[in-house]
């Protein structure tokens, strides 16, 4: 099956009406954050940088979990050809490739963790991976945030972890880059930012 953005949106669309919840919305932001600053970056496609923004936690399709989704969207994109999508599937979570800076709980099974860590480890990253991997840190359910909001929001839930500072570090080293990049802050191309910041 082709990967363009109306199977994206339709797969979106279908993973939504199996597992409604705030991670759809979530999805639709990082698709616009990824989509704005790409627009800005020359050697990165706007459309294909929306369309891994919008399938990064497509895996959720399958219910509730933690880190199950990660593996369930890299199979659910594997099954369709979508190797570069099912790839961000999973580094969208590991801007440092090593399983033990997860935050989330490994409610898979040993074979799927083997294969994980192995997967994050010989991973080969480019912009896209980076891009998913800042955007996804800088959007609520709600719109586009400050990336201090949303580490704080992320850490409310998950909790404190020996790697957040270290993903923190990472995560900002990230958005040093693009901004190097693009020759401007990446909050001026979030539209909303502010009001979503401070509510």
């Amino acid at each position: 099956m082709e990967l363009n953005i109306q199977t994206a949106e339709q797969a979106l669309k279908e993973a939504s009406e199996a597992n409604p919840g705030a991670w759809v919305d979530h999805s639709r932001y990082v698709a616009e954050a990824c989509k704005n600053i790409a627009l800005r970056c020359n050697q990165l496609s706007a459309d294909l940088a929306y369309i891994f923004g919008l399938l990064h936690d497509i895996g959720r399709y399958a219910g509730v979990s933690s880190e199950k989704h990660l593996i369930d969207g890299y199979r659910y994109c594997m099954e369709r050809e979508w190797e570069k999508a099912a790839q961000i599937c999973i580094s969208h979570s590991f801007m440092i490739q090593d399983i033990n800076t997860s935050i989330g709980k490994f409610d898979i099974s040993d074979d799927d963790y083997l294969f994980m860590k192995k997967f994050i480890a010989d991973a080969v990253y480019d912009d896209y991976d980076r891009l998913v991997q800042l955007c996804d840190a800088l959007a609520m359910p709600t719109g586009f945030c400050l990336l201090e909001k949303r580490f704080v929001d992320v850490t409310i839930r998950y909790g404190i972890h020996p790697a957040t500072i270290d993903r923190w570090k990472k995560t900002l080293e990230i958005k040093a880059l693009f901004e190097k990049e693009i020759g401007c802050s990446i909050y001026t191309l979030l539209p909303g930012i502010v009001e979503n910041s401070f509510r």
